[in-house]
């Protein structure tokens, strides 16, 4: 019992070294200004941050901190509640540009050069059931479940080096159906970035994506490919990822309404994959040709073919799609 009880303090005093070294390797500080994170009087912005950062790494939270007296802070609680409500911080940038500190400093120079870095874009269920007075609560459809639920979706955009995966920013998606949120967004100023923050979200997944992706490639996020499902594979969405001098690969719809060029004409999926001849036995993929992309009449600029992979599985058609240049 005695030894458990020395040990935590050890323990605390250990994570705090370890916060404080992350900290200055990754210039912490730096990255919080560049974000719009600082206050002009009272208590910086960099020791509020890394008390936040002792709380989750010790698994204690601050009521219970400042109820046993433990790694009691110097600054009253009501100084984190105002910090975390500053609607100027623009959080997105913030990850996004310590993601691309670890990545350039620490991860990349371990892999090899001939390795092809890639960013994956995907959303899952934030579920808030119990709540009843958060902003921009919706009842969202959870297609895992096959049911609606209470909460958000987590639109989430990702660096991965085949061994680790690293969140390079988010954000909360509500719904663009106000017959479907719960409650509305606070009124806040408009030039502020909590605005357009909460404007954001009441888009469209695919709009909202776009917002992630140039955030990283401001920040210099190493990356040639962006990888999603097909959700996101449509042609507008595809030509708009490729202005962005990424490329893409993707699953396809399989969609009445959306069409490939292929042999000078405007086909679906289903199409293509009647018109051709299927490859024999057990092959992975039953057949690949070239197609484009086509949008409005627009084809996506400095760019031949588009590789059109075409898989049967549960009786289904299912493409994948990989962009690449010429």
């Amino acid at each position: 019992m005695n030894k458990s009880i020395t040990q935590a303090p050890q323990n605390d005093k250990q994570i705090s070294k370890s916060i404080k070294r992350f900290f200055t390797r990754f210039h912490i500080s730096s990255a919080l200004k560049a974000a719009n994170a600082y206050k002009r009087k009272g208590t910086p912005v960099t020791e509020i941050f890394q008390y936040m950062f002792l709380l989750i790494f010790s698994n204690r939270s601050m009521y219970m901190s400042l109820l046993t007296g433990k790694n009691t802070p110097n600054f009253a609680k009501d100084t984190v509640y105002r910090f975390m409500k500053m609607v100027q911080i623009n959080w997105m940038s913030f990850t996004t540009i310590l993601a691309s500190r670890i990545i350039n400093n620490a991860i990349l120079p371990l892999d090899s050069e001939d390795r092809a870095n890639v960013l994956i874009i995907d959303d899952s269920m934030f579920e808030r059931n119990r709540s009843k007075n958060v902003e921009l609560l919706a009842k969202v459809y959870d297609h895992a479940k096959h049911k609606y639920r209470f909460g958000f979706r987590m639109l989430t955009l990702g660096w991965p080096d085949g061994s680790t995966f690293l969140p390079v920013n988010s954000i909360l998606l509500s719904t663009e159906n106000k017959k479907n949120r719960i409650n509305e967004a606070a009124e806040v100023d408009k030039r502020t970035v909590g605005y357009r923050r909460r404007k954001l979200s009441m888009e469209k997944g695919t709009h909202a994506m776009l917002a992630l992706l140039e955030t990283a490639k401001k920040a210099a996020i190493p990356a040639k490919y962006v990888l999603f499902d097909s959700w996101f594979s449509s042609p507008s969405t595809l030509r708009a990822v490729k202005r962005m001098d990424f490329d893409v690969i993707g699953m396809v719809k399989k969609s009445p309404k959306m069409f490939f060029r292929y042999d000078g004409e405007d086909m679906s999926l289903i199409s293509i994959y009647n018109k051709n001849k299927k490859r024999r036995g057990k092959s992975k993929y039953l057949l690949s040709v070239m197609v484009d992309v086509v949008k409005d009449g627009d084809i996506i600029p400095h760019l031949i073919a588009y590789s059109f992979f075409i898989s049967s599985r549960l009786n289904s058609v299912e493409g994948r799609l990989v962009i690449t240049h010429s």
